[in-house]
């Protein structure tokens, strides 16, 4: 049995992967959505980069899972790549769903230069937080506005740390035996990191007709693509 890890990206916590989980469990599959730090039931934890990093590899360790595929959404991509290196054989594959990827030494905002002025005036109004998307940020991603209104209901602020502290890796995350899901409403072609790493031999890209929050706007097919990158473990 694989157990599939799901950690979200930004302001959104275990909630997120709600209709997403039954369907890997009717699979007969282990399913557990976490909440980062600092995020949604998490709230007020203080909470860096290195912190949720240390929620992925302690919750598997707490948990005792073996043949993990742990999956990594947005932002959260970043944690999840590092904590995969940390948690050694007990990883069977690593999912990124249209996420960013850690690279040693750098932060989410130096890998995003165009966007680092807007979420840090979002940190400096907002207490250190990047506050929450509004409705009108949703469109265009495929989503119903029942999901948005989900969405935006759900979010919460996301702590700052945890965007500005600098990734950690041992070794090339090349390595790791990966998918990675790129969301077409999101952008055609996976960023330049990513489409480096998809020239290695053990990264496999694969494609999702929709927009940037697949765990809402198609969950089953998120499902099923989750379950075949397993099958590839």
């Amino acid at each position: 049995m694989t157990e599939f890890v799901l950690v979200a990206g930004t302001w959104l916590g275990s909630w997120a992967w709600h209709e997403v989980v039954p369907e890997v469990r009717a699979a007969g599959h282990g399913a557990h959505p976490l909440t980062l730090s600092g995020l949604a039931d998490k709230q007020g934890v203080p909470a860096g980069q290195q912190t949720h990093v240390q929620d992925i590899v302690g919750e598997i360790e707490r948990l005792d899972l073996r043949d993990v595929v742990l999956v990594g959404h947005s932002y959260s991509g970043i944690p999840v790549g590092q904590a995969a290196e940390r948690i050694g054989d007990r990883l069977a594959r690593v999912v990124f769903v249209d996420s960013n990827v850690p690279a040693h030494g750098e932060s989410f905002l130096s890998a995003w230069p165009d966007g680092r002025a807007m979420v840090e005036a979002s940190m400096a109004e907002n207490g250190g937080f990047w506050a929450p998307l509004t409705a009108a940020d949703y469109a265009g991603q495929g989503l119903t506005d029942e999901q948005i209104v989900r969405i935006v209901g759900g979010s919460t602020p996301h702590p700052g740390a945890t965007l500005t502290e600098p990734a950690v890796l041992a070794r090339p995350l090349g390595e790791l035996p990966a998918t990675y899901i790129k969301c077409l409403l999101d952008g055609a072609e996976p960023m330049a990191d990513v489409a480096e790493l998809l020239t290695g031999e053990r990264w496999r890209l694969v494609e999702l007709d929709t927009g940037h929050w697949p765990m809402f706007s198609q969950p089953r097919e998120l499902a099923r693509m989750l379950l075949s990158a397993a099958m590839e473990s």
